[in-house]
C-alpha cells in the first residue's frame, strides 16, 4: 500500500551526503571481508590527545552532567575569544560565540540565520559538499564560481565581481579548502575583500575549520581587514586540529546581532552542546599546544608522500596542497575508457571503478561541485598511502 503521506518538499529537494555515502559503501565491503583501504573519510586518524581525554574524565566526576547554556559555557567562549586574540588578532567578546555541535552545526545555523529564500550565497568551487545542500534547505540559491587546478582552486577579484548582483547575500570562502587543500594568501583575501567592501550587502562566511593544517606558514583570516571585518563570521571547531571528530564541538564567532540570531534558533531546536565535550574543547584551547603541531608535520610529511606517488600515475593531474589533508587530482583523461564490461564516462564511475576493482574508497569531485576530479583523504598511514597508490596506479593501468 502506497504511503498516503508525503515528505515535506524541504527534505526531498536535499541530496544525501557524497562522502558519507561512499563511506557506507567501503564498510559494506569491509563487512564482506574485503580489504578497503578508505580515502574517502575526512577525519584524522589520530586519537584525541590525553590531555583532553583527561578534562572529560574531569568533567564528569565534577557532575558536568546538566543542561549546558544554549550559546556553550562561558569559560569555553572566553577560551576560544582568547585565542582568536592571542592566534589570529581579532577581537571577539564571548557575546559574539556560539557554540555549537560541531562546525558543521554552527554553519548551517549560521546560514538559516543570515538567508531567505532566493537570496544569493556565492560558494566558489570546488566546494564542501554540505555547502550547497544547507543553502537548499535555507530557501537560498546557490552561485558556483568555479576555480580549475590551473588556478590552484582559488578563485580570483574579478571572478567575484562578476558573481555579485543586488540578490547576493552571502559569500562563503572556505580556507585551508575541503576538498582541494587551497590556502589563499593574505594578499588573495585582501584583493576579494576589497571587492567585497563595495557591496555592503553581503556577508562573508569564513570556514577556517582546517586552519592548524597549513603548509605554508601562518593562517590569514579575512576577518583581519577593517572594511569588511564587521560583516565577517568565522566558523571553526576543535574537530581537524585536535583529532576531536566525535567530540562534535564547533562554534560561530560574528557580529553580535548574528551571534544573538544563531543563539535564538539554536535555543529552539538543539541547545547548548555536550557538557562533556565542552570542558574537553576548552582544555585543547587552553593548553600547550604541542600536540596540534605534531599532527600537523605528519600531515605535511604524508601530503609530500601523496603527491610525489599520484603524480607518478599518467593521466592523474596533481598540484601541491598547501592545507588540509586532502589532494584533488584531475581525472577527465580516463573518461571514456573501459575495463571488461566497466566503462567510465565520469568521475562517479572512476571511483565506483576503483572501490570495487582497487579496493580503495575516493569521493568524486561531482560531490563537491567539480566534475572531472576525484578526493583523497591522507589522513591515514604512510603504509596506507603507499598500498592505496600502487592499487590506483594497477587498477587505472587496466583501463583501455
Amino acid at each position: 500500500m502506497e504511503n498516503p503521506i508525503q515528505l515535506s518538499d524541504r527534505i526531498q529537494a536535499l541530496a544525501p551526503s557524497a562522502t558519507l555515502a561512499m563511506s557506507q559503501k567501503s564498510a559494506e565491503l569491509k563487512a564482506q571481508g574485503v580489504d578497503v583501504i578508505n580515502l574517502s573519510v575526512g577525519e584524522p586518524d589520530f586519537f584525541t590527545p590525553e590531555h583532553i581525554k583527561q578534562a572529560a574524565h574531569q568533567a564528569i566526576d565534577d557532575n558536568f552532567s546538566f543542561y549546558s547554556p544554549v550559546p556553550g559555557y562561558l569559560s569555553l567562549r572566553q577560551a576560544i575569544s582568547e585565542k582568536l586574540r592571542k592566534e589570529n588578532n581579532l577581537e571577539y567578546a564571548p557575546e559574539q560565540i556560539v557554540v555549537g555541535n560541531g562546525a558543521k552545526h554552527a554553519l548551517c545555523n549560521t546560514i538559516m540565520a543570515l538567508v531567505n529564500p532566493g537570496d544569493e550565497v556565492i560558494i566558489p568551487t570546488p566546494a564542501w559538499v554540505s555547502y550547497v545542500q544547507m543553502v537548499t534547505l535555507a530557501g537560498g540559491k546557490s552561485v558556483l564560481v568555479p576555480a580549475t587546478i590551473e588556478q590552484d582552486f582559488k578563485i580570483t577579484p574579478e571572478q567575484l565581481q562578476q558573481a555579485i548582483t543586488p540578490a547576493t547575500r552571502l559569500i562563503i570562502i572556505c580556507s585551508p579548502s575541503n576538498p582541494s587543500g587551497a590556502i589563499y594568501t593574505r594578499d588573495e583575501l585582501r584583493a576579494l575583500a576589497d571587492v567585497l567592501a563595495s557591496h555592503p550587502q553581503v556577508m562573508i562566511i569564513a570556514d577556517e575549520i582546517y586552519e592548524h593544517i597549513n603548509y605554508i606558514g601562518g593562517h590569514q583570516s579575512i576577518a583581519q581587514f577593517e572594511n569588511i571585518r564587521s560583516r565577517v563570521a568565522i566558523i571553526n571547531g576543535v574537530s581537524k586540529a585536535y583529532a576531536m571528530t566525535g567530540w562534535r564541538i564547533g562554534y560561530v564567532a560574528a557580529p553580535l546581532w548574528l551571534a544573538k540570531a544563531v543563539n535564538k534558533l539554536q535555543g529552539q531546536y538543539t541547545s547548548g552542546a555536550s557538557s562533556i565535550a565542552q570542558k574537553a574543547a576548552e582544555a585543547a584551547y587552553r593548553a600547550d599546544q604541542t600536540c596540534v603541531e605534531q599532527m600537523r608535520q605528519a600531515f605535511q610529511r604524508r601530503r609530500d608522500l601523496v603527491v610525489e606517488l599520484f603524480s607518478k600515475i599518467p593521466g592523474m593531474k596533481v598540484n601541491v596542497p598547501a592545507g588540509a589533508f586532502y589532494l584533488f587530482p584531475e581525472v577527465s583523461a580516463f573518461f571514456g575508457k573501459r575495463h571488461g564490461n566497466t566503462v567510465i564516462n565520469d568521475a562517479n564511475d572512476l571511483a565506483l571503478y576503483l572501490l570495487n576493482q582497487a579496493h580503495v574508497a575516493t569521493v568524486a569531485g561531482d560531490a563537491f561541485c567539480c566534475p572531472g576530479y576525484i578526493r583523497l583523504s591522507y589522513a591515514t598511514s604512510d603504509d596506507n598511502i603507499r598500498n592505496a597508490a600502487q592499487r590506483i596506479a594497477d587498477a587505472l593501468a587496466l583501463l583501455q
